[in-house]
């Protein structure tokens, strides 16, 4: 029970509501001392009017007097003259002095406290002012023991009635807890419970009820994300079908693309000068159609595997990204560079990493060819404090902004007309997997630059 929220709030209002009457007890305990006092200066005046009616009472009355006002003597002072009205023998000296007739705040209290830590009874002096102005001042002596055994009984009582009224307190907190609070949570959390059951069902998606304002917003939220988590399991479903279909699409769509790539290495043998000038664009088109089907077969597949990190030396890298980029440059006018410091060393997977550079740079050129342009291409590597750089950068015409928009979308992040984008979807998976960052650094007129980050640890 303590462990559940209306179990706390039940524990915390009790313990809230005794320190609040700890620190009621103290000044009343204090005014309580006060009025015992005073009541006792009341009854020793009230005796010694007896006296004041007779000349001479005898000792067994003024003992009964004295024993009813609960005092050992009583002084009255009239006219500068102090009177001893009434007196008995004290069992010990005085012991302190009490002067109620203009005390402050902190003196009852501080002499109240003393009180109860004293268990020894002493004999004190209250001085006081009489009633109804019948004299000077009223002086009286007793016995700390019954003042005491009152203040503690008054202590027990206010902490018998503290006690009760935390335990109401307390209860009728819990049970509006529970109702106000408690319940609307037991709700949303079942309403969770049921939902990630089956999160594809929408009708078990929550419907906002509760009345108060934070826990609506709770089921607000709630709410919307149920919603759209469920619109995402379908459509990740529906594409998980399109994906399998695709995959079997592709699959098939290559083997028969690979064989009519057997038949026009055949055509391009053929001395036809319009087959011979027609053949070498159907066999690169028919080869990048084998080669998307493969990379749509190969992303299609549940990950990349994770790579194999070790020493790869930058410049051998990038040169022999440069060499075999440059092949497809028959005419010369696109340049491919690469520069990075001689002993600069990578902790990398030397295979996907080269993947993700060939690819970057045959997109680059890619672009140059399709905008019918000459360029340059820089590959370019740097150690930094706690990276490494690799940057890949052209002077083309930078990217399409439906590209930019969707840049490692698979099927949506073509850099190139008729691209699939997956070609940068793959390279930026396996950065991710060395634990870096592929991203676009720039991108316009002047040409695009993308940079690697790989950590060094």
């Amino acid at each position: 029970m303590f462990k559940t929220l209306s179990g706390r709030f039940l524990i915390l209002t009790i313990v809230f509501v005794m320190v609040a009457e700890v620190f009621i007890f103290v000044p009343s305990v204090a005014r309580f001392r006060e009025d015992y006092l005073n009541a006792r200066l009341e009854r020793a005046q009230i005796a010694s009017l007896a006296l004041e009616a007779e000349d001479m009472i005898s000792t067994d009355l003024e003992a009964e007097l004295l024993a009813t006002a609960g005092v050992f003597n009583v002084v009255l002072r009239r006219d500068e003259v102090r009177q001893l009205m009434l007196s008995s023998s004290i069992p010990s000296p005085i012991f302190a002095t009490y002067d109620l007739r203009n005390p402050t705040a902190f003196e009852l209290i501080r002499d109240a406290l003393a009180c109860l830590v004293e268990p020894e009874d002493r004999v004190i002096r209250v001085i006081g002012d009489p009633v109804k102005q019948a004299g000077l001042l009223i002086e009286v002596t007793l016995p700390t023991g019954p003042l005491r055994d009152a203040m503690l009984d008054y202590g027990r009582r206010v902490l018998v009635l503290s006690l009760v009224i935390s335990l109401i307190t307390a209860s009728l907190l819990f049970l509006a807890v529970r109702r106000f609070l408690v319940q609307p949570i037991r709700g949303v959390v079942g309403h969770m419970q049921s939902y990630a059951a089956a999160p594809e069902d929408a009708r078990k998606i929550i419907t906002p009820t509760a009345g108060v304002s934070e826990l609506r917003e709770a089921e607000e939220a709630l709410q919307s994300m149920q919603t759209q988590l469920t619109s995402a399991l379908k459509q990740k479903d529906r594409l998980a079908q399109l994906g399998g279909a695709v995959a079997k699409i592709s699959h098939d769509l290559r083997n028969i693309l690979t064989s009519a790539q057997l038949f026009t290495d055949r055509i391009e043998a053929s001395e036809d000068p319009t087959v011979s000038r027609l053949a070498p664009k159907l066999v690169r088109s028919i080869s990048r159609a084998v080669n998307l089907c493969e990379t749509t077969l190969a992303y299609g597949r549940a990950e990349e595997p994770a790579p194999m990190l070790e020493p790869v030396l930058a410049q051998t890298l990038i040169d022999d990204v440069v060499e075999s980029e440059s092949l497809a440059v028959e005419d010369g006018s696109i340049v491919i560079t690469g520069e990075a410091p001689t002993d600069l060393t990578l902790l990398a997977d030397s295979e996907q990493l080269y993947r993700v550079l060939s690819n970057l740079t045959r997109n680059a050129r890619q672009a140059l060819q399709t905008a019918r342009r000459s360029g340059h291409i820089w590959l370019a590597a740097e150690d930094l404090d706690t990276s490494w750089q690799i940057t890949v950068s052209d002077d083309g015409p930078g990217l399409p902004a439906r590209a930019k928009e969707n840049l490692f979308t698979a099927f949506q992040g073509g850099t190139t007309k008729g691209g699939s984008g997956l070609g940068l979807a793959i390279s930026a998976e396996l950065i991710r997997g060395h634990g870096g960052a592929l991203m676009l650094e720039k991108s316009d007129e002047t040409g695009s630059c993308f940079r690697i980050e790989l950590p060094k640890s």
